[in-house]
């Protein structure tokens, strides 16, 4: 059933149910006409239903049980029951197995050849398919499963279960953590699930891994992309043994789970060295464990490659060739503002240079800088570290962190006594770093006198090359975004001669039909210059600061995404998510 019979069934169907005006039924019909998407991929695109919700519309619309296959994990015989070719030309998946009864969702309900394909298949095995309408998003979870990665670790699985007796199971479930389970804990089972969920979640471009338990298992999520996506479940005989496998690696103690630990494991993989930054976390019955993934052999990408535009690389080459002062990056956690200091502090590296950091922890090693773990246990703090680096004769420090107000006041000493310090601080624009360090005891006048640059910047996904679309904006986001292009810089927008599109990933096989690739940076910069330095030493208004930051040609957050939108790299509801706080 081709698109305009599918908008037909349900139109007739919204409309008589009141879930959708007239009017946004029209916008929802211009749309498909102008981009050819389907109908369940505009409605959901506008939030006029979720995915789960849509799926039941579909099943009502066309006679059809409807059902929710979040998180779900399917056994890798029963999904490989339907070819992988099969699953995506009709875009449908076998899901559950029963004896000789299946279970079989379908995107398009009303797609009669898929069920034929399916019935042909099923005769041939002797099995007895039901239906069920699924969410496009639910397809899409599943069908990633057909990945080797599946494969390969559904064999580590199988091994497991047949290695370990259920008396075996029952202990494994309990297990100690004592060391008379150590030769549990490097069975060959259990380090292959380990080093298959490592391998992968690197191969796959993963930041984070989480290990946690639920309700009678494990699962296992990916962070790709600023987003978690669940990859596997863990039976929950295994869970406590792939923990503390993954403790043994980070030299952490197996015998205490009820405190927070804290180590590293370094491997070698496929000729490149890779850190994990592991974290074990007391849940109420288990640990949950989350690695932070570092490919160090990759060295530090540089602020183009980091995705920085060229006017902002300009002001931040400008600023960090003065002798001394103060150079804030500021965002949330997860922002990329470590990664954004290594860059610039790697552009400073010189035979000539003592470059000195304090950080917690240490995430890329770089050959020529002094870098120093603090370890706040046995007294060494970012303020105890920063009094003794004083005796350090260093040209350039660079403080991991801004947390307290001791902290901040020796930074500042650090900014007046010749020193160029590099630090970061938990605000949500480049100007709110003013206030904040005011709070911390700060004085405005010492503020006036040291600080060069303040930068805000976010992480926000790539529209995927090989999928990218011109792409329409609602009425509603039009309105926000022509409001904040009037108010961008002439000189920024002369490359669109006055021609403003927007665009999105379709999705494809090459980005797992997410419709992003990677990540970059938006941010915006504020330089402090003379008349900045005399605002902050005295009472100030926000007028006053928006007035000079004009002046500036500063570019805000959203701005700067903008910009990055009209160019193809990002979407506007990415822009949207990391600009509006």
């Amino acid at each position: 059933m081709d698109n305009k019979n599918k908008l037909l069934r349900l139109k007739k169907f919204l409309l008589e149910k009141s879930l959708i005006t007239p009017e946004q039924l029209l916008e929802v019909e211009n749309e498909i006409e102008l981009s050819d998407k389907t109908p369940e991929e505009v409605l959901i695109s506008k939030n006029i239903f979720s995915a789960t919700e849509f799926a039941k519309i579909k099943g009502q619309v066309f006679n059809m049980e409807s059902i929710s296959l979040t998180d779900v994990k399917v056994e890798p015989e029963v999904l490989n029951l339907l070819p992988q070719k099969v699953a995506k030309n009709y875009e449908m998946v076998i899901f559950e197995r029963a004896d000789d009864q299946i279970k079989v969702g379908m995107v398009n309900p009303q797609d009669f050849m898929a069920q034929e394909a399916i019935e042909f298949l099923a005769g041939q095995q002797g099995l007895d398919p039901t239906y069920f309408a699924i969410s496009l998003n639910d397809y899409y979870d599943i069908f990633r499963q057909y990945s080797g990665f599946k494969k390969e670790l559904g064999t580590a699985l199988e091994s497991a279960r047949e290695k370990f007796s259920e008396g075996e199971k029952t202990e494994l479930i309990g297990l100690d953590e004592t060391t008379d389970n150590l030769e549990v804990i490097k069975s060959a089972p259990v380090a292959k699930i380990v080093s298959v969920i490592i391998r992968h979640a690197v191969e796959g471009g993963a930041s984070d891994i989480h290990i946690e338990p639920k309700h009678r298992e494990g699962r296992v999520r990916y962070r790709v992309d600023g987003a978690l996506h669940t990859t596997i479940t863990l039976p929950d005989y295994l869970y406590n043994a792939v923990v503390s496998r993954i403790k043994v690696l980070a030299n952490l103690k197996l015998d205490e789970t009820r405190k927070p630990q804290d180590g590293r494991i370094r491997i070698k993989l496929n000729g490149n060295d890779i850190d994990l930054r592991v974290s074990v976390f007391p849940m109420l019955n288990a640990e949950k464990v989350v690695m932070r993934v570092l490919d160090t052999s990759a060295g530090v990408p540089n602020l183009t490659e980091l995705g920085f535009s060229d006017y902002h690389i300009k002001i931040i080459e400008n600023n960090i060739a003065r002798p001394h002062g103060i150079f804030l990056l500021t965002g949330p956690t997860g922002s990329g503002k470590t990664t954004a200091l290594y860059s610039v502090l790697s552009m400073l590296n010189a035979e000539g240079t003592n470059i000195t950091t304090l950080e917690d922890p240490i995430e890329y090693y770089i050959e020529g800088i002094n870098q120093s773990q603090i370890s706040p246990e046995n007294g060494f703090t970012f303020a105890s570290g920063l009094r003794a680096l004083f005796r350090q004769d260093p040209n350039i420090i660079m403080v991991g962190e801004i947390r307290d107000n001791d902290t901040a006041q020796l930074v500042v000493h650090a900014g007046l006594t010749g020193h160029l310090v590099f630090s970061t601080l938990h605000t949500n624009s480049a100007w709110g770093a003013i206030p904040r360090l005011i709070d911390m005891k700060g004085e405005a006048f010492l503020l006036a006198s040291t600080l060069n640059l303040l930068m805000a910047q976010r992480l926000v996904r790539k529209i995927c090359p090989k999928c990218q679309q011109e792409f329409k904006l609602p009425s509603s986001a039009e309105k926000v975004v022509i409001k904040e292009i009037e108010n961008i810089p002439a000189e920024y927008l002369k490359d669109f001669g006055g021609k403003y599109v927007f665009y999105k990933g379709a999705g494809c096989e090459e980005c797992g039909q997410t419709g992003y690739v990677g990540r970059t940076v938006i941010a915006e910069i504020l330089e402090i210059n003379r008349e900045f330095r005399d605002l902050i030493a005295r009472d100030f208004t926000m007028d006053e600061v928006r007035d000079l930051m004009k002046k500036q040609g500063f570019v805000t957050l959203m701005q700067d995404g903008i910009i990055k939108g009209l160019k193809g790299i990002t979407t506007i509801e990415e822009i949207m998510r990391a600009s509006i706080s």
